[in-house]
């Protein structure tokens, strides 16, 4: 397998940092993108030479467009983007204002979309590449009390959908990563949580808040293998457009595909009902 040149925002935890780690195992180069200086250093040592930081806020799109350019001539043609970075936002859609999901979507989805649009233009010339970006097992199902978070993975599922269907004419690949319950600090440190304020929700939410925090540290996923997992459809031919991690993901993610077929089907005459009578007029 040749080396390539990688971006990766948000690799100081979790599984960006999973990702670039096995990335750079397997002998590629590796931009990464972080908040602090601290980090950026702690990053380079990693391999010094093929580990490259850099201090990005993704939610300033001017700043990833001027930082994948100069990218693309300090350390070469980036082959694959993952647009990683993003936290978790938990709380009832009720008691979740509206600034934090303005914040979760500004965070998770624009984020996303700015460090994508700043890579695609130089893929486009080349004729090649490879875009990904992490959502979730939560954007193709959704739980009680992550309203916002399944919103902005949901919402990235589709660019991203939408996305491959534009660019497979220029040979370039698009992947969503979609992981289920990882052993990092997502559901600990990382998450965001709203301020509790409405009795009504807590026979339901209580139990799940404190079963997430408990959870946290010993979920089934291994962010190592994740990192395997990526670096591996990365080097096919024909990558998959969606890629879940984990059996938890697996599991929880074909429920809810069927729940949804199973609505198709039981509601298929009251659809067809809506059609003009005489069909489409051409």
């Amino acid at each position: 397998m040749s080396t390539r040149n990688w971006l990766i925002t948000g690799v100081s935890t979790g599984l960006g940092r999973a990702i670039a780690l096995a990335a750079l195992a397997a002998g590629h180069t590796v931009a990464g993108t972080v908040r602090a200086e601290a980090d950026r250093r702690a990053f380079e040592e990693l391999s010094p030479g093929r580990a490259h930081g850099r201090i990005v806020d993704v939610t300033d799109g001017d700043t990833v467009a001027g930082v994948v350019a100069e990218l693309e001539r300090s350390v070469g043609p980036l082959d694959v983007v993952i647009a990683n970075a993003g936290y978790g936002l938990e709380g009832t859609f009720e008691e979740t204002p509206l600034a934090e999901v303005r914040r979760q979507f500004d965070v998770n989805v624009f984020g996303a979309v700015a460090t994508l649009q700043a890579a695609l233009p130089h893929m486009r010339r080349r004729r090649r590449g490879h875009l990904m970006a992490v959502t979730s097992m939560g954007g193709l199902m959704a739980v009680p009390g992550m309203s916002a978070y399944c919103g902005s993975k949901f919402a990235l599922e589709g660019i991203l959908e939408a996305l491959g269907k534009e660019v497979a004419q220029f040979g370039i690949q698009v992947t969503a990563i979609e992981p289920g319950s990882f052993r990092t600090d997502w559901a600990g440190r990382s998450m965001t949580r709203a301020v509790r304020s409405i009795d009504d929700y807590d026979e339901l939410f209580t139990p799940i808040r404190e079963a997430r925090q408990k959870a946290s540290g010993n979920q089934l996923g291994n962010p190592a293998k994740a990192g395997d997992a990526v670096v591996h459809i990365a080097s096919v031919d024909q990558p998959p457009a969606h890629l879940v991690l984990g059996s938890d993901a697996l599991r929880l993610v074909t429920a809810a595909r069927t729940a949804v077929d199973k609505d198709i089907r039981a509601w298929e005459t009251l659809s067809r009902t809506t059609d003009f009578a005489d069909g489409a007029q051409l």
